[in-house]
């Protein structure tokens, strides 16, 4: 593509450093769409999570759900071909596995019988009311009720918790679930309501596994929060001075100190794709139970379903721990907005609340007082739910009705693939792209079993230093600004990563998504990073030449 230019001067590129990744990006793109315009070249933006994949199957039995809903529907009454009634209850599971043998050949048919056996064997539900709340959720004709989340759905969804994020192992109290909008609203939710409820006050002091997705940077800093933010920094290095992105002990031993009230993680990290190791964990377990045993954590573990084994911290300490999971990036749904909250049923939010002072307590009994005539013992899960909405509107709060059914389709979708074999495609074709984007580097990232390699991490600095010496990085570090090798692939070779500084990852580090683009995508990237570090190091070496 000819000569390699850099037209972004070095004071703009240290004012953007200031925004947040996903602002940066809109920069990088209009840089990118430029260089498109003039040497059409296709833009390739691999700084999106948003996969390119989706689960097919469970949108298809979804599809043929909504058939026998609509029959349902027509049979319980109808007025020519635009009006009808709603689904029934008596006799619809006897009528639904007809439907599903008049089918059995069409699309979705082998998942939807699957899923009834699956219902009404290993959980023990009752046939009509399951058939029924599948198909009343599809028709999308009542409120939600309960609001937090249908009775079914929970137990079907909480399975899917329980082997995907809890390594397969039950735990002693069930978990009570709060159906989201996503992943970002559960967010949204739990720090309003930890505030709302006294859980964290304006000013407490928080931890923040670094690096970590930057909204979890931001958010605590806004006004309205204004908390102490201390640092948890994945330090480690193997024997080549590579990142592992795992924490030394002493940086987890920062928790035994009482002062810090609330814990946030996310698990796998984001964008390092690194799960917490089984050492990692116990250390934390450990120093709840010796030393902060009020510690409430708050996991965010959407990459978990990556990783062979992972189990979450809301496993290992269930008691302390909210988690957050979104199935947008394993199922590729980031549009149908599905998320969950999941809190113990012995948890130490609701002892938290609990042990407010007299004043606190009558406050909070006055905001939820008109949704219960015991506002004291209503639990913390159940506050989420009515927070989101105000309160006033708790009787319509919760997530759609056809949402959840389509979360519910793509745990059974999960939970009844015996196999695995949808786990190990998408593993399969993450870890393809990920060879890819390193082909053209001599310095690899460490072959981890923990890493999701949902995104790639790659230290520039790292590379410099080890590629061609201390004195190289050094003058890199004095000449360029971190994100000018962003500028320069969007530039020259229409490519848009982000910075991985944003995150609270090394400076000049950079994440690349390996969910959003064609594998030889990721050739081309690695053959275009090779070209541009290689820039630096032909500037460098003119640079000393002249002198």
């Amino acid at each position: 593509m000819g000569e390699i230019r850099d037209d972004v001067p070095r004071a703009t590129q240290k004012r953007l450093e200031g925004l947040s990744p996903f602002e940066l990006k809109d920069s990088l793109i209009e840089v990118a769409e430029e260089n498109d315009r003039k040497n059409a070249v296709a833009l390739l933006n691999a700084g999106r999570g948003n996969p390119n994949w989706i689960a097919v199957e469970p949108r298809e039995a979804f599809l043929l759900l909504g058939r026998f809903a609509l029959d349902e529907a027509r049979r319980t009454w109808r007025q020519g071909e635009s009006l009808a009634g709603m689904p029934g209850r008596d006799g619809v599971a006897g009528r639904f596995t007809e439907f599903l043998d008049r089918h059995r050949t069409e699309p979705g048919a082998a998942l939807l019988s699957r899923a009834f056996q699956y219902g009404t064997g290993r959980l023990g539900f009752d046939a009509d009311a399951f058939v029924h709340e599948l198909a009343d959720g599809f028709t999308g004709d009542n409120y939600p009720v309960p609001v937090r989340m249908l009775h079914h759905f929970e137990r079907i969804v909480h399975a899917y918790l329980v082997r995907e994020m809890c390594g397969g192992r039950e735990p002693e109290q069930p978990y009570d679930l709060f159906a989201t909008e996503g992943g970002t609203a559960a967010m949204c939710y739990l720090f309003d309501s930890a505030v709302i409820n006294r859980i964290l006050k304006p000013g407490d002091r928080i931890a923040l596994m670094v690096p970590i997705f930057t909204p979890y940077l931001e958010i605590p800093r806004l006004a309205e929060f204004g908390f102490d933010v201390v640092e948890l920094r994945a330090s480690k290095r193997d024997a080549d001075g590579l990142h592992l992105w795992e924490y030394e002990m002493s940086e987890l031993d920062k928790l035994r100190d009482p002062s810090i009230k609330a814990l946030f993680c996310v698990n796998p990290s984001n964008p390092p794709s690194v799960m917490l190791p089984p050492a990692a964990r116990d250390r934390i377990a450990e120093n709840v139970h010796t030393a902060n045993p009020d510690l409430a954590i708050i996991t965010d573990d959407v990459y978990g379903t990556f990783v062979n084994g992972f189990v979450s911290l809301m496993s290992v300490l269930p008691r302390n721990t909210l988690g957050v999971y979104s199935f947008s990036k394993y199922f590729g749904c980031t549009g149908w907005r599905l998320g969950v909250i999941a809190v113990n049923r012995d948890n130490i939010f609701d002892k938290l609340i609990a042990a407010l002072p007299a004043a606190d307590r009558a406050e909070l009994a006055e905001r939820y007082a008109s949704i219960t005539l015991e506002p004291e013992e209503l639990r913390f899960v159940d506050r989420l739910a009515a927070d989101s909405r105000m309160v006033a509107l708790n009787h319509t709060a919760g997530l759609s009705l056809p949402q959840q059914t389509q979360m519910a389709l793509f745990a059974l979708s999960a939970l009844t693939d015996e196999e695995n074999d949808y786990k190990r495609r998408c593993q399969g074709l993450i870890a393809k792209r990920m060879a890819a984007l390193t082909e053209s580097w001599d310095i690899r990232p460490p072959d981890n079993p923990d890493s999701a390699h949902y995104y790639a991490e790659l230290d520039i600095l790292v590379w410099a230093e080890k590629k061609h010496g201390k004195a190289f990085a050094t003058w890199l570090q004095n000449n360029h600004e971190p994100v000018d090798i962003l500028f320069r692939l969007a530039e020259n070779y229409s490519v848009v990563l982000l910075p991985g500084g944003g995150f609270d990852a090394p400076e000049w580090s950079i994440r690349v998504s390996l969910a959003n683009l064609p594998t030889e995508s990721y050739a081309k990237i690695s053959t275009w990073l090779e070209e541009t570090t290689r820039s630096y190091k032909d500037e460098y070496d003119r640079s000393h030449r002249a002198g």
